[in-house]
């Protein structure tokens, strides 16, 4: 059964335009990449009160999300968006997992 998860990034101050921006001219290599890995219904939030972004997505029970921080075109996008948000050494986004707690169908 396909499984819908959340995770928490940050975006620096001042950034949410430039995040929108860049999320409105997503490179289709992007978006076909994350197709291929099994992921649908991706959305990103913004809490402008404090930059965090929530983010959701549906994975398919055989996805290969795992695989992709090895891909060049995922790894092209985490270096063009690192002046923006929270990243880790590799230029990888800052991120927290979200525990459910709560699930109305």
């Amino acid at each position: 059964m396909p499984e819908r998860i959340a995770f928490r990034m940050v975006l620096n101050p001042g950034q949410a335009e430039e995040y929108r921006h860049r999320h409105d001219e997503i490179w289709p290599q992007m978006l076909a990449a994350l197709r291929a890995a099994g992921i649908s219904d991706y959305t990103i939030w913004l809490d402008p009160e404090t930059n965090h972004l929530l983010a959701t997505l549906v994975r398919a029970d055989d996805h290969t999300m795992d695989d992709l921080p090895q891909t060049q075109i995922n790894r092209r996008w985490w270096d063009f968006m690192a002046d923006i948000m929270q990243v880790g050494d590799r230029n990888e986004p800052v991120v927290v997992p979200l525990q459910r707690v709560f699930h109305m169908d």
